[in-house]
């Protein structure tokens, strides 16, 4: 870049600066008036800043943003390989697709091969099995950890089992040590939804870098983000490099996005049926997407990690505030709890009503939303229970269920959340808490 052009970004860096300092402050918060929202975006002129940078290089696909990315939060993890990709739930889709490569031999994830989980959660832990061919085994969660039963495991497994793939719920880590010698017991994969998670720790390591993969998003209520994004780790080289490869459309190449000839034998080798020297930049391995990533989404997440230490203690601070306002009503509420062993970067305050409170879920949630406190369902409360299983079954695709699903029935019908995001100032909070505690107050 030559001087005049540094020169002249800094001058457009300052006006960008100046724009957002003008347009982009919040307005104060007016209780009874203003939405307490269950999350947001928490960003400030770095963010414009960095999106305005990418805009004037014009690189719009994977450069120099992403690359750095990747690296930062490798490091920030403590995992030696970082891919990032559009969503979240790109994600989950590349890290499941990774595990059905024949480059993994007998641990190659088949159609017809099974899958636990738990349906108690977000349907894209879950979408990528089903799509596959693969056989979700469906097992009940522990309430008030809202995490995956571990008494169910064994009686989940069969012969046709392969990997274990679920979620930290809302931020609260599963018991990892549990589930981890199950894994290793019965030589499953596992595979950590890590998207309501980022930033937790179990056993002082951060969650997502326990398993074999994990994955994260970057959707905007999130623990950080890019408006849209996601990213899968791990520390498999091959992994790695399978997880590449279905991301960037199947190929074979692992060139990065315009380099040639990495491995220095782009035109001497014979795949396939290919001719010999078929140009390795089109060889296919896999059947593969494009789910990368863009510059600007890696450029404002750039930002959003160095900010990211700040937004986990926010969130635990905010958590901790609620938990403390409702601790007088556990007789009305189940009120969440830590696993042991946890460290949470919650996502948000779950709550579920109890069955002798004296009211139903659906009256707190008209009360709080009629406030302007904004509220959220445990996501599908319980996934088999939605259209789209109709649909499932009458395909003729297949799931199973190990047990019954008595507290995930109970999550659909009484449980609900909401926010702690770092954006949350204390005026907020104590007026959601004033908000719950005038209701409950009322209705013992």
């Amino acid at each position: 870049m030559t001087q005049q052009e540094t020169k002249a970004r800094r001058e457009i860096f300052k006006k960008v600066s100046a724009y957002y300092k003008k347009f982009h402050q919040r307005p104060a918060f007016k209780p009874g008036e203003s939405f307490v929202n269950y999350g947001g975006r928490v960003y400030d002129d770095k963010e414009l800043i960095n999106l305005t940078d990418t805009a004037l290089d014009f690189w719009l696909t994977a450069g120099r943003y992403c690359a750095e990315f990747e690296k930062e939060l490798g490091a920030y993890l403590g995992v030696k390989y970082v891919s990032l990709v559009n969503s979240g739930s790109s994600a989950n889709l590349i890290a499941f697709m990774a595990l059905t490569s024949p480059k993994l031999g007998a641990r190659q994830i088949k159609p017809g091969d099974e899958v636990i989980t738990v349906a108690a959660g977000f349907p894209t832990t879950v979408t990528p099995v089903i799509q596959y061919g693969a056989v979700p085994v469906f097992v009940d969660v522990a309430l008030p950890s809202y995490n995956i039963d571990c008494s169910l495991l064994e009686k989940a497994v069969s012969r046709k089992t392969k990997a274990v793939m679920i979620a930290h719920t809302l931020g609260n880590p599963f018991d990892i040590d549990k589930v981890k010698k199950f894994c290793d017991k019965h030589g499953l994969w596992l595979i950590e939804d890590n998207c309501d998670a980022l930033g937790s720790r179990y056993a002082g390591k951060f969650t997502g870098t326990h398993g074999d993969i994990g994955t994260s998003s970057f959707y905007p209520p999130h623990h950080m983000t890019m408006g849209e994004g996601g990213a899968v780790y791990t520390n498999d080289p091959l992994l790695k490099k399978l997880i590449e490869s279905f991301r960037d459309w199947g190929r074979d190449c692992w060139c990065a996005s315009g380099k040639d000839n990495t491995c220095h034998n782009r035109f001497t080798r014979q795949y396939g049926e290919l001719p010999l020297g078929y140009d390795h930049k089109y060889v296919y391995s896999h059947f593969g997407y494009n789910l990368k990533a863009t510059e600007m989404q890696a450029a404002i997440g750039l930002a959003q990690l160095k900010k990211f230490p700040a937004f986990v203690e926010a969130r635990k601070k905010n958590w901790a505030y609620l938990r403390k306002a409702l601790s007088p009503y556990a007789k009305q509420l189940i009120l969440p709890e830590a696993t042991p062993k946890a460290d949470p970067s919650w996502f948000g305050f779950l709550v579920t009503v109890h069955e002798n409170a004296g009211f139903k879920r659906d009256a707190l949630v008209a009360h709080l939303e009629n406030n302007k406190v904004q509220t959220r369902m445990l996501f599908a409360g319980n996934l088999i229970k939605h259209p789209c299983f109709d649909a499932m079954r009458k395909s003729g695709k297949d799931y199973r269920v190990a047990g019954k699903l008595e507290n995930t029935d109970r999550i659909l019908n009484s449980t609900f959340w909401v926010g702690v995001y770092p954006g949350m100032k204390p005026e907020m909070l104590k007026y959601m808490a004033k908000t719950f505690t005038d209701f409950l107050k009322v209705n013992k």
